[in-house]
């Protein structure tokens, strides 16, 4: 069940562009790039994302540190090998009128 940072996450990442089917390989992405640098800003976040692929998604402050809550939460160290399925499960987008 997506608790309620995760749901001001995926708003925040719908507003910034990202299509829901798009979100776990987002978060995935931004997972391992936290686990890189844990103490990035927001401008080392979306250049580690776009030399990971996602080039026209751009976040912004408060979209990151949701991201950091919601991945601390779920214990950040842990994540680093999940699959894309655990991310699909963990980040509940299948409805995004739920999302917010």
């Amino acid at each position: 069940m997506a608790t309620m940072v995760d749901k001001k996450l995926i708003h925040k990442l719908i507003e910034n562009g990202v299509e829901m089917s798009m979100i776990p390989g987002f978060i995935r992405s931004l997972a391992n790039a936290c686990l890189i640098n844990p103490d990035m800003s927001h401008c080392q976040a979306n250049k580690r994302l776009k030399f990971l692929g996602w080039d026209d998604i751009e976040i912004d402050y408060h979209t990151l540190q949701l991201a950091i809550t919601s991945l601390e939460t779920k214990g950040l160290s842990q994540l680093e090998y999940k699959s894309a399925p655990w991310y699909l499960n963990s980040f509940d987008t299948k409805d995004p009128t739920n999302a917010y």
